[in-house]
């Protein structure tokens, strides 16, 4: 029986033609053609910070891309108002966090019914009326887009520094606030970055980083409440582009660290907190490969790192006084296999988070040794630690989620080891568990490699071949994906859907060797991993080939563009989010404004004949194949720094001359950045355009999704 071709009415939609503009280029002996080049704005920083200066026949192109993607998926609008409504009643829409204790006073934020953004709250602890520190669906006001990085409240309770966004580009506005009476002091801080404002303890100053016209973040400031912002001073200046710098608090109050680092590199310096004009220390100078996190307690440092061949980390202590590399001795010998993910180190007690084969958990110890984990019994689930602003405290709080279990947020008292429950995600519209199980599955890879795959799918679902299956990769710069809960998944699961994460190399998820083994030469090991998760899936009878539609966003977009040119036969979509695909090109641009630090993940192709050659052989933009692709669908932002609107825009077009099948189909977000609206319910509605487009390549528009008791 010959199956339904869900698109063959949008392929007799003609796609915008699009003008090409030939320019060639040589590297390393070897010349390659783009004839999309101009699609990048000359002008492209003052883009990021003002997208109306796009060039005219570039937003031409653009929104042409747009209105065809309109005309292509027409008819799913009415599915995508129902994915809509189904994602949005799995919502409380006044839902609000649980409290977390600060001295005299406790802080929360919460969301009223129909609010996009959320509320930033306090109360004293002896009681009395609650108070708003920051309204962020009043204080959206006209903006296209808004974001709200970061809302910091002083050491002395009476200020909060508040850090927004309003163009999607990730320049950052730092403003002061009077919490007490909600008055704005005329302080601003213009080009910060997300992060916000890091206070000293006198309440009066606070440091916060500085990005450049290029997007980096390249000088910590000191700012002194009524003092003009430029004549801040200057504490620390990055002149090395291939280090991203950052600013936090120790957990004890007492230390401010300034770190700079990539992603296999770094080093910290650090000043007492109520000392902020003081010179900066550095603990230990940067050595290639070796990278270290710090943390305070009485008169130590401890500090996190893989030096000295802790691949998966280890913890060792220094004196505050004396902290170099010569006075560091071990606290807690490295395990390799099992990757120290972070730490905190409280009054009492250190807690760590660790993961093992994809699987993370909670570990208390005291100072002398004694320690205990946490157990959970799910074949697959997420943890998360949240450390709350106390040192002296012997209560830990953290959430546990699974694919198919709410999200709970616990306080774990650490002497009697007794955890309590205080909250357990609502899903208004119901959710029975008990319709869903969740597995754990290996795939084989390249030299022997198990590649853990989780599963998600309805008990009712068969694995005779028949269902449809999104599969999900990220696969780079060591971070791993959860295993957590998302109601926004569960309209696919639903109706019949199998929803499968593979844990690739390239990510930490079995450690960071595992990271290691996907990055630089052998980037590969990330691309034909996924394609192994896909073969897996089809030999366990959860899917066939043609009923996988692949999703990944940014690198992730990488990954399943890499992953389609080796094997465009596995697939029956594609699903790319703000995709960096043309990464020959990107990564041989020392303008841009990752490019530097990207060095030591992909290689330099500028200076190297053989990472040119490694990134070459997988750049999605240069290896297109000259044969049937399925339907793809890519999305972008042009205020996007991250990964640039023009990646996706000429991946697109170079698909429809090279590749045939489809449609190809670019949704670009005219009035975001990378990760498009901030706004919760604007999220909603761009994932409804992702499920629609994935439903129509299954042939399920019309599709019900099975019933949950409320």
């Amino acid at each position: 029986m010959t199956q339904r071709d869900p698109f063959a009415e949008a392929r007799k939609i003609d796609a915008p033609a699009i003008e090409k503009r030939p320019v060639e280029t040589t590297q390393h002996g070897e010349t390659r053609v783009d004839n999309y080049a101009w699609l990048r704005d000359s002008a492209w920083q003052e883009v990021l910070r003002d997208p109306s200066k796009l060039t005219s026949d570039i937003r031409e192109v653009l929104d042409a891309e747009n209105a065809y993607y309109a005309a292509v998926t027409d008819d799913l609008e009415p599915l995508r108002k129902k994915l809509f409504a189904e994602m949005r009643g799995r919502i409380k829409e006044d839902d609000s966090d649980v409290p977390a204790k600060d001295g005299d006073w406790k802080y929360w934020t919460k969301f009223r019914d129909g609010g996009e953004y959320p509320v930033f709250l306090r109360e004293k602890i002896a009681g009395g009326a609650e108070q708003i520190i920051y309204d962020g669906d009043a204080e959206r006001g006209q903006s296209e887009f808004f974001s709200i990085g970061d809302v910091a409240h002083s050491p002395d309770h009476k200020l909060a520094a508040i850090a927004t966004d309003r163009l999607g580009s990730e320049y950052y506005t730092i403003r002061i606030r009077d919490m007490a009476t909600g008055d704005e002091l005329p302080d601003l801080i213009e080009s910060a970055d997300g992060s916000g404002a890091v206070w000293a303890a006198d309440s009066k100053s606070f440091f916060y980083v500085e990005r450049d016209d290029n997007q980096r973040s390249k000088w910590v400031k000191l700012h002194r409440l009524g003092d003009d912002p430029a004549n801040d001073r200057l504490v620390y200046e990055e002149t090395d582009d291939a280090y991203f710098i950052g600013v936090h608090k120790s957990q004890s109050g007492e230390y401010i660290f300034i770190s700079s680092s990539n992603h296999v590199t770094g080093e910290t310096r650090f000043v007492r907190a109520d000392a902020p004009d003081d010179a900066l220390q550095l603990i230990a100078p940067r050595e290639p490969n070796v990278l270290y996190d710090v943390d305070h307690h009485g008169d130590q440092f401890f500090i996190q790192t893989n030096d000295d061949g802790a691949v998966d980390y280890k913890i060792v202590t220094a004196p505050v006084s004396a902290p170099g590399k010569e006075n560091w001795k071990d606290w807690l010998a490295h395990k390799p296999g099992s990757q120290i993910v972070t730490f905190t180190a409280f009054k009492d007690y250190l807690v760590r988070v660790e993961r093992e084969n994809a699987l993370p958990r909670l570990v208390i110890s005291t100072y002398d040794g004694d320690e205990h984990v946490v157990s959970f019994d799910e074949a697959a689930y997420a943890l998360g630690m949240h450390a709350g602003f106390e040192y002296d405290t012997s209560v830990i709080r953290f959430t546990y989620e699974s694919p198919s279990t709410p999200e709970q947020t616990f306080d774990y008292a650490m002497a009697s080891r007794k955890r309590t429950l205080l909250k357990t995600q609502e899903v208004p519209s119901g959710h029975d568990a008990a319709l869903y199980v969740v597995e754990r599955i290996e795939a084989d890879g390249e030299g022997g490699a198990k590649i853990p795959v989780t599963i998600l799918r309805l008990k009712t679902t068969p694995k005779d071949g028949s269902a449809p299956a999104l599969l999900y990769g990220y696969g780079s710069y060591g971070l791993s994906t959860p295993a957590s809960f998302s109601t926004n998944i569960l309209p696919l699961v639903d109706r019949g859907a199998v929803y499968a994460i593979a844990h690739i190399r390239g990510g930490a998820d079995k450690g960071r060797q595992w990271y290691l083994d996907g990055m630089l030469g052998k980037k590969m090991n990330t691309f034909t991993d996924f394609n192994a998760a896909a073969e897996t899936l089809i030999k366990g009878g959860y899917a066939s080939p043609g009923r996988i539609v692949s999703y990944g966003g940014s690198a992730g977009g990488l990954l399943v563009g890499a992953a389609l040119n080796l094997r465009p036969d596995l697939y029956g979509g594609v699903i790319a989010a703000v995709p960096f695909v043309d990464v020959v090109n990107t990564i041989s641009d020392a303008e841009l404004p990752l490019t530097p630090p990207e060095w030591e993940e992909w290689g330099n192709p500028v200076d190297s004949a053989e990472a040119y050659g490694w990134i070459a052989a997988y750049s999605p933009y240069d290896n297109i194949q000259h044969t049937d692709y399925p339907p793809i669908m890519a999305t972008g932002g042009l205020a996007d720094y991250r990964v640039t609107y023009w990646e996706p825009a000429k991946w697109i077009a170079r698909l429809r001359d090279e590749a045939t099948g489809g449609p190809f189909v670019l949704r670009m977000n005219m009035g975001a950045g990378h990760g498009g609206s901030a706004a919760r319910f604007e999220r909603l509605d761009e994932r409804a355009h992702l499920y629609a487009f994935a439903l129509k390549v299954w042939g399920l528009e019309e599709a019900e999704p099975v019933k949950h008791e409320k």
